[in-house]
């Protein structure tokens, strides 16, 4: 396990260690270790017991509860706390803005341990009546918990397809001729699911039936089953509802094409018909014929929503979608300089490893330097020296020299102008005073958006998805401003960001804006992260024309030296 997954762990069990109201001084002590943790260059995973406890502020029991967890990828003193909690506590306890000391109070003074009984004790008056429960805190626990119910049910896109591509193996692997595919939202790869959806069909669906219904990681609803449909939910600490459709092997394209379309798209009129009753009318072997009968463009399965798609099907203008392959580069990227995990080396040489051509690593600023380890300005001129030097090692391969700039509360970016000149890029973003209503989160962005050294607007809303909502934003005006400015719109790639929205996509394709794949990788693995932004950036048209990191690197290069030229006066 690397170091963040350790420190989370740690940080999980100083969470419960003071929910269980356990000695002050031991809590500090996970609190201390913690903070030198995140500040090493150490790999953790990789250290003896011995070499753990020579590590600054980390003490032996520390030290062993780090051991513990290289040798067995768990922690004894978490699950042992964690399983002395009501699970509905457990579940208050993900939920980002509640806080660990409020849900102490909570629990030892009223006895709420579940999110129905906190909100029963707001609802009664008995939360507002305890010490530190104003209105303006009452009122978001209320918006907290209203969040949670909202995303019950729910997982990452990246978390259901690797769940849903097992048991689609585990379907191909022990029914014989069987077909399968993904369907509904699962097929149009929407960023958050709350059912896993099949269409099988094979000769025998009585036998495809007893099959999955002896499916160890699956359970059967037969309240809900009927015979040409098995749900039930996954067999997990939070299941998820499974759906699988049965068809006859003839009738197999038409049924997958009919589960995976919206409504607005299977029955949008074209003609005086429309797509859903074609797909009724008779047999099919290729989706693309059904489109063909209507004289429409085929549209891809994760643009069938109804929207903009059809309009351009229908006059034949649909673009060609973005791949993952069409992908040069790789921008928003950390290393151990601020947060990340790795090195700036072994990032660019596994970069080069994936097949890219070069690299924009750009590490936090110096506003996030007590919790992101943000870089001031001599580190800054260490990481430069050190790319120079990579960039002649590794050339014609190419690191980009940028950086993550916190956009501050009045909307200006937080280094002078002179630091700010000395990178290649600057993706400027929002990490902090995230409780904004709408016109002071749209002026605070329109305000880093108009900065000439702004060259890429970073997870436009700041979102983490169910987690927290982002902050509310006119996307238009932001947009629009990105036009104006030529300022770059990322597409967070990371599972729990995906932002900017896809919804969005087209509408910034339409102002003639440029989006850019952005994986914020922390470490080697987070660069496989390209994927989920690809598939963010399909759902609402993107093309490799219009994304930035589909450019080359002598394109990407002379984009940054153009913008930089733009500023002299």
């Amino acid at each position: 396990m690397k170091n963040k997954g350790i420190i989370k762990l740690l940080s999980s069990t100083a969470a419960f260690m003071e929910l269980h109201n356990e000695n002050d001084f031991k809590i500090k002590s996970y609190s201390n270790a913690i903070y030198n943790l995140e500040r090493t260059d150490k790999k953790l995973e990789k250290l003896t017991l011995q070499d753990l406890e020579n590590i600054e502020g980390v003490g032996k029991s520390i030290a062993a509860a780090i051991d513990e967890i290289n040798r067995t990828n768990g922690c004894t003193k978490l699950t042992k706390l964690k399983s002395n909690t009501p699970k509905g506590l457990l579940k208050l306890m993900k939920l980002r803005g509640l806080g660990v000391k409020k849900l102490k109070t909570v629990w030892t003074r009223l006895g709420v341990d579940s999110a129905e009984s906190l909100l029963e004790s707001i609802a009664s008056g008995a939360l507002q009546k305890l010490k530190g429960f104003g209105d303006k805190t009452i009122k978001n626990i209320g918006e907290i918990l209203v969040f949670s119910k909202e995303v019950e049910g729910f997982i990452h896109y990246d978390e259901a397809e690797k769940m849903a591509a097992s048991l689609k193996l585990k379907v191909e692997s022990e029914i014989s001729g069987a077909k399968i595919e993904f369907a509904g939202k699962l097929r149009r790869k929407w960023e958050i699911i709350n059912q896993l959806e099949f269409v099988v069909a094979a000769e025998n669906l009585i036998q495809v039936d007893k099959t999955l219904s002896g499916f160890d990681t699956i359970e059967k609803t037969p309240s809900t089953s009927g015979l040409f449909t098995w749900r039930g939910k996954t067999v997990t600490e939070e299941p998820i509802d499974v759906i699988f459709h049965f068809s006859t092997l003839e009738k197999f394209t038409s049924t997958l094409f009919l589960k995976t379309g919206s409504q607005s798209h299977l029955s949008h009129p074209f003609a005086e018909s429309c797509l859903k009753k074609i797909a009724e009318s008779k047999l099919f072997t290729l989706e693309q014929e059904i489109y063909q009968a209507l004289n429409i463009q085929y549209c891809e399965p994760e643009i069938r929503e109804g929207s903009w798609e059809l309009e351009l099907a229908e006059t034949n203008k649909l673009p060609i979608l973005l791949e993952e392959k069409d992908l040069l580069g790789v921008l928003h990227n950390h290393s151990t300089y601020s947060d990340g995990e790795n090195t700036l080396e072994e990032m660019a040489i596994c970069c080069q490893q994936m097949g890219y051509s070069y690299l924009g690593i750009s590490d936090h600023s110096k506003a996030t330097s007590f919790y992101a380890n943000g870089m001031f300005g001599e580190t800054v001129k260490k990481q430069h020296a050190e790319i120079d030097t990579l960039n002649k090692k590794f050339a014609p391969f190419k690191i980009f020299k940028g950086i993550e700039a916190d956009i501050l509360a009045d909307g200006a970016l937080d280094y002078d102008n002179e630091t700010l000149d000395s990178f290649d890029f600057v993706v400027a973003s929002i990490h902090s005073g995230l409780s904004m209503d709408i016109t002071k989160a749209t002026n605070r962005l329109l305000t880093a958006i108009a900065n000439p050294y702004t060259t890429m607007l970073g997870h436009m809303t700041g979102r983490l998805l169910l987690i927290r909502k982002g902050y509310p934003i006119d996307h238009k005006a932001i947009i629009n401003a990105c036009a104006k400015y030529g300022v770059i719109i990322e597409i967070n790639a990371h599972p729990k960001r995906l932002d900017i929205d896809w919804r969005w996509v087209n509408y910034a394709l339409e102002k003639g804006v440029l989006l850019s794949i952005n994986p914020d990788a922390h470490d080697t693995d987070g660069l496989k992260n390209m994927y989920y932004g690809v598939c963010a950036g399909r759902k609402g048209g993107l093309t490799k024309q219009q994304t930035f990191n589909a450019w080359n690197v002598e394109q990407v290069e002379t984009y940054f030296n153009q913008r930089r030229l733009n500023r002299k006066p």
